[in-house]
């Protein structure tokens, strides 16, 4: 079956053609990050109307790079919810536009699930029951996948997603966004010595993750380092400090936050992810997401994995970031079971 997935619920404008689920005909990505750098974050209002811009386009290319016509298909997949709602909404008029014109039926995915199954894109020895852990800008949740229609939700973030605490965190030492990229690149090869952060465990055998300490107890670390006031005279905690100035390079003291902050961030996904696998008896642990394209946390959760007999599973960069061809790939997993969606659904920031 060849199916069309669309994905729109933050800053990226995707869509892709993939075929029975696994093999991937085409995957088009269109970012918003230079729209969006100035502010140090997603202006939700500017990432709809951007949208608006590149949907038929991006479609146009996922169709042309599959050489495949739209009467092909044998449905369409769109993302439903978790999201921005003007953003959902650009990708689910353009989903139920083609599937009335075409005939075809329609599935409203689930972004967390999509993520959860881009790892059939690559791997074709994961198999049911499996633990997932969805880290994200937005989202940082453990689940149970039981089989395509059991998604139990095990653990869940109590306050901040990793992904935010990355982008405030960067956004307060002043090294711009998206957070993850930027902290992960001045941590590199900086041992942060005795510099250390607050690691949120909480109640005995929770899975349920907090960031808001950590990211708080960064903020003290860095007024102690660099004073309070802040650039340009801008109020709010999380503004960027006025930080002295180390000429073209990055204050020493910045770099040294960076790696402690990424190291705290990463032992908590580590620890939780992997006990969620052990509590559950299960021998794969996927990581998906955007957050999941870190570099540390990839090598930490696989060598921390392999000690413990769990094998952590990471998808290709490509398809951590948000994209269409999970959604497709999860669509089809919907499709198969002759579930489809009618043309009444609407977008859910929550879900």
């Amino acid at each position: 079956m060849l199916v069309l997935g669309i994905e729109t619920s933050c800053d990226e404008t995707a869509a892709a053609v993939i075929e029975d689920g696994r093999r991937i005909l085409s995957d088009v990505v269109l970012s918003q990050i230079d729209v969006h750098k100035e502010y140090g974050g997603v202006v939700p209002e500017l990432a709809s109307r951007k949208h608006v811009e590149a949907i038929s386009f991006v479609i146009r290319e996922a169709l042309s790079g599959a050489g495949v016509e739209p009467e092909q298909l044998g449905g369409i997949g769109v993302t439903r919810g978790p999201g921005l709602i003007g953003s959902l909404l650009v990708g689910i008029s353009a989903a139920k536009g083609m599937a009335l014109a075409l005939g075809k039926p329609l599935c409203g995915v689930n972004h967390l699930h999509g993520h959860l199954f881009a790892v059939f894109l690559e791997r074709d020895d994961i198999h049911f029951p499996f633990v997932g852990l969805v880290v994200s800008g937005g989202h940082t949740s453990l689940y149970h996948v039981e089989s395509p229609m059991e998604i139990q939700l095990i653990g869940r973030t109590r306050d901040d997603a990793a992904g935010e605490a990355f982008d405030k965190v960067a956004k307060l030492l002043g090294l711009g966004y998206p957070g993850g990229v930027v902290i992960e690149r001045h941590a590199k090869g900086v041992d942060p010595g005795d510099l250390r952060f607050p690691r949120a465990l909480m109640e005995k055998d929770s899975l349920d993750f907090s960031f808001s300490g950590l990211k708080t107890a960064v903020l003290r670390q860095a007024e102690e380092f660099f004073g309070r006031s802040r650039l340009n005279d801008a109020p709010g905690s999380f503004h960027a400090l006025s930080i002295p100035s180390a000429g073209e390079c990055v204050h020493e003291g910045v770099k040294l936050i960076s790696a402690a902050f990424q190291d705290a961030v990463t032992d908590v996904l580590t620890t939780k992810g992997l006990r969620a696998a052990e509590m559950h008896k299960s021998e794969k642990l996927i990581v998906c997401g955007g957050v999941a394209a870190n570099t540390a946390l990839r090598e930490r959760m696989i060598e921390e994995g392999l000690r413990k007999g769990i094998e952590a599973v990471f998808p290709a960069i490509s398809l951590c970031t948000d994209n269409g061809a999970m959604i497709a790939a999860r669509a089809e997993h919907l499709l198969s079971a002759g579930l489809s969606d009618d043309l009444n659904f609407s977008a859910k920031s929550r879900w």
